[in-house]
């Protein structure tokens, strides 16, 4: 439960806010004061923890992932592929996946996030092998398990190679059984309100892997439960192609015609939008997940996250699936980003801020939260502390720039709605090295079939 008695995060190093150079004040999982610079906190009978060692930050968000995939980073048959023949080398390995492995996988990719400083996280779950009925389930108890935030999305394929699709029969589901298990685990699962720990959203796969059917059904179903969607859109040029010759227009205008084209909408990767289809993504109110580490290594292209945002277009950013990264660790993902979109746009529109502020309040944007994101009086109190304590800070200057511009990987102290999820640099009752074992051993299984 979330404490009562209020807790000053007393004299940060520095802190991603204005007017709380002394630090904030936490009470009943929000920030309830912030204590500018020569100042007290007003708030009567107040804890503290002492912050001035660490950089504090906004909880940083997660707006893309897929979770399953930490069971075959580096995998050998496809390593230095393009999209298209990568997902065709991974898909037979995936179809293997067992509930346990799953467990397993899903427990992995949540830690690694939540280390790196993640708090809220999403996660687009689309392989529903038989025997894989309840994945959705076994992830909601791995998120409870650890504490952190999350918006699972419930994903879908049902276009598989015999009707024109990439993915193999064995990995798809039809589209009633689709619909059915979305509706039921929205039910079940999504939580309302400021305080919500678990959301689900819709998240039929990419053009290229479900049908116009199951993509309009789902927009409809998803209007009706009230939940946001989520798709892959116009991250390959094959992907562009693939639009143009099975339904006869680019991949924006189709996901227009299927009712997708509004502002319960957030789309990964966004790469090939031309400007026409920027000023329609940000009238719509319509936002992108930057996944700047997957998209450079299987060569996608680069987001051009500027005229997005000229265009109204809010950015966050994903870390992607963990076979396509591949790693985890959104404070990379941060760095990757500043680096990618600074060499693009030069340094006088890209710095360090930017990048913090698209896994801050730009994906707070991506997954509807706005009480997420932001450390201001009435936001949720999840925070990530870093210590500058390492070599590799040695020297610095300014410790926020220093966080990006030094590498930061590793958050010393993470909190989650005035929980404290992260201790030391560890998540407590976790086994990391038993957890590694055992994970190691399911990757292993499921390369040798």
């Amino acid at each position: 439960m979330n404490q009562t008695q209020p807790i000053w995060i007393r004299d940060p190093l520095a802190i991603l806010a204005t007017g709380a150079e002394r630090g904030v004040v936490i009470q009943d999982g929000k920030i309830v004061e912030l204590v500018p610079h020569g100042g007290k906190p007003s708030t009567a009978n107040v804890a503290f923890y002492d912050a001035t060692g660490h950089v504090v930050l906004p909880g940083l968000i997660n707006t893309h992932h897929h979770f399953y995939q930490t069971l075959t980073r580096a995998l050998p048959a496809a390593l230095d592929r393009e999209l298209f023949p990568w997902l065709q080398a991974l898909y037979p390995v995936w179809a293997r996946l067992t509930p346990e492995s799953l467990d397993l996988g899903f427990t992995v990719a949540m830690s690694e996030l939540l280390l790196s400083g993640c708090t809220t996280t999403t996660d687009h779950h689309y392989v529903f092998p038989a025997g894989l009925e309840d994945a959705i389930d076994i992830e909601v108890a791995a998120a409870k398990r650890l504490g952190i935030r999350v918006l699972l999305t419930r994903g879908s394929m049902n276009l598989s190679q015999r009707d024109g699709g990439l993915p193999p029969d064995s990995v798809v589901q039809d589209e009633d059984t689709i619909l059915a298990d979305s509706e039921r685990v929205v039910a079940k699962y999504h939580q309302r309100g400021e305080d919500a720990m678990v959301q689900i959203a819709l998240a039929p796969c990419s053009p290229f892997s479900v049908t116009t059917s199951l993509m309009h059904a789902t927009a409809e179903l998803a209007e009706r439960l009230d939940v946001r969607l989520h798709t892959h859109l116009a991250e390959t040029e094959d992907e562009n192609k693939f639009c143009e010759q099975m339904f006869r227009c680019r991949p924006l205008d189709y996901l227009e015609q299927c009712g997708w084209l509004n502002a319960r909408t957030w789309l990964a990767h966004g790469i090939h939008f031309n400007p026409d289809e920027m000023k329609r993504l940000g009238k719509a109110k319509t936002t992108i997940s930057h996944c700047a580490c997957s998209n450079q290594l299987l060569a996608s292209g680069c987001c051009p996250v500027c005229e997005m945002e000229e265009a109204g277009v809010s950015i966050g950013l994903g870390v992607d699936g963990s076979a396509s990264n591949d790693g985890s660790n959104l404070m990379q993902e941060v760095r990757a980003a500043f680096l990618l979109q600074r060499a693009r746009y030069g340094v006088g529109r890209v710095s360090h801020k930017d990048a913090l502020r698209w896994a801050t309040k730009g994906s707070a944007a991506c997954v509807g939260r706005p009480e997420l994101g932001e450390i201001a009086v009435g936001k949720a109190a999840d925070l990530a502390l870093f210590k500058l304590d390492e070599l590799r800070f040695s020297g610095h200057g300014d410790p926020l720039a220093a966080l990006v511009l030094c590498g930061a990987y590793r958050a010393d102290r993470v909190m989650v709605g005035g929980n404290w999820a992260v201790i030391d640099g560890a998540i407590p009752s976790l086994d990391v090295a038993d957890l590694i074992q055992r994970h190691n051993a399911a990757a292993r299984a499921m390369r040798a079939g």
